[in-house]
Formats: structure tokens, sequence, C-alpha cells
């Protein structure tokens, strides 16, 4: 299943003999699936399928969905909205006034503005034939969306791995970096113990044991080890595909945990620990950009 963004936009417009649908659908950022709908009066019968129709197709985001009818012909029960025509007239007068522009009634325009022909309501079910062009115009507004979500995905997940082969090649860096930075952090503490110890008797091979044991309570082994199996993970969820937003977001989580142990366990390692610092920091950079372009995605 492709990678999706939670953005997009898409409009379709469908006719049969009954008039035409058009269907518009947009969709922007969000935790959940927050679905808005504005349908016309004579079509809200078929708001709950409508809604059932959507969560077909989208699990993330939210979504704002607008449907407007345009009828075939004005039937004997139609009739045309006085006051909403006598509104239009009057809007294109003041234009004309206002910001001296030219502006002609359109009668054709007019009739399809929603609501300009008043249908008749409560007293019988709309066709079938009117059930299916709504869903089909839906449906392939749907499909739309979610081939521009796709194409926009399909560049966020080039965006997420290249950021994330950044991670994984300072965590190499710092990997070289790692046992000299133990074995100079090993020495310092030998020094200051024994400075610390000086005039106190005590086995030299004791102290060094000592300073062993605090130098690998340094050690950044198993952060620098987690750090690049997370980094692994992502490429194999990116490559997986579907809807990973709240999977990657936890995964974020974790590698700027293990990132900041690193940089916690190497702030006194002299110029070494400097070189891993300037890596580290490189590295939450990279993280703090995956996370929020991953906040993007379904």
């Amino acid at each position: 299943m492709s990678l999706r963004s939670m953005t997009g936009f898409a409009r379709v417009r469908k006719t049969n003999e009954l008039g035409e649908i058009t269907s518009t659908v947009k969709s922007v950022n969000h935790r959940a699936l927050d679905l808005h709908t504005h349908i016309p009066g004579e079509l809200e019968q078929f708001e709950p399928l409508l809604r059932g129709v959507v969560k077909k197709y989208v699990s993330r985001g939210h979504v704002d969905v607008r449907i407007s009818f345009t009828p075939a012909h004005a039937t004997a029960a139609a009739a045309l909205n006085r006051p909403l025509f006598e509104a239009y007239l009057t809007a294109l007068k003041e234009a004309e006034s206002v910001y001296q522009v030219v502006a002609q009634p359109d009668v054709h325009m007019a009739l399809r503005i929603p609501g300009m022909l008043a249908q008749p309501t409560g007293e019988e079910d709309a066709p079938a034939e009117l059930e299916q062009l709504v869903v089909s115009a839906l449906e392939d507004s749907l499909t739309a969306l979610n081939v521009f979500r796709e194409r926009e995905g399909a560049e966020i997940r080039q965006l997420l791995k290249s950021h994330n082969a950044d991670i994984r090649r300072d965590a190499l860096e710092i990997e070289k970096l790692r046992a000299p930075a133990v074995e100079h952090f090993r020495a310092r503490l030998e020094e200051r113990l024994a400075e610390l110890l000086k005039g106190v008797s005590m086995d030299p091979q004791r102290l060094a044991q000592e300073a062993a044991v605090l130098a690998d309570r340094s050690d950044i082994t198993e952060e620098l080890g987690r750090l690049q199996v997370h980094s692994r993970e992502l490429d194999v969820l990116l490559d997986k595909g579907g809807e990973l937003g709240k999977k990657l977001d936890f995964l974020m989580q974790e590698m700027n945990r293990e990132t900041n142990t690193i940089l916690s366990k190497t702030s006194g390692v002299g110029e070494l620990g400097l070189k891993i610092t300037g890596l580290g920091l490189e590295a939450k950079a990279n993280i703090e950009r995956i996370r929020e372009q991953v906040l993007n995605l379904e």
C-alpha cells in the first residue's frame, strides 16, 4: 500500500438524466478522521451513506466533503427561489456601483446556484438513480484525492529516507569514535581518582578497576545500537507503506531518546566528546525534520 499524505484536493462532476452532481473533497492534517459534510437539502437522506463511503477511502485527516446538485430541468414541482434570485441581481448591481465593473446577469449560471430551484422536501424519497449518481461522484472524487495524497506521500517518503540516511551516517561516525572515547574517559578518571586519593593507600589495580566501571557506565554501545536498529526499522516501514503516521511518530520518540542519552553520556570526553556532540546534534536535527514530516502522513 502506498504511503499517503493527509493533504489533498479533488473535484469531480458527474451527470445523468436527473442532473449534475459535483463532489469536492479537501483534506488536511488531523490526529484522527474528522469528517465534515456539506450536502443540499434534497440529498440529506444520503448523508449516512456518504459518510460510510468516505471512511472506506480515508482513515485519518480533517476531511471536508461538499456535494452540490443541479437538476437537469425544473420539474413541475420545482420553483424559482425568488428571494435568492433577487439577492443575486442586487449583488450584481452593487458590484457594478461599488467596483465599477460590468456585471451582466447570467440566468443559466444563476439557476446552478445551490437552492435557486426549490425542490419538494419530505414528500417522497429521491430516486435510486440519484443515489447512484451521488455515490459514484463521491467515490471518484475520493479516488482522485487519494491519487493526490499518494503522489505527495511518495515525495515525503523520499525526503524521510534521505534524512534517515544522514542519521545512519552520523551513527556510523559516532561508532568510530566510541572506543577511543571510552578509553579517553577511563584514563581521565584514573587521573582524577589518583588526585582525589593522593596520600590514601589504594591498590593501583583496584583503582584501575573502579575507573573502568565508571567508564563502562558512560559507554554508548547499547544506545548507539538501538538508534541504528530504529533507523533500519524506519526504512523498512517506509518501503512497506500503508498507514504509518502513528507508528513513525512513536519511532521518532524512541530515536530522539537514544540520541539524548548518547549526548548526555559523552559530554565529558574532551575533544572526542565534542565531535560526538556535533554528530549527535546533527542526528537530532534530522530526527526532528522527520518527525515534522511524519505529522503529514496518514
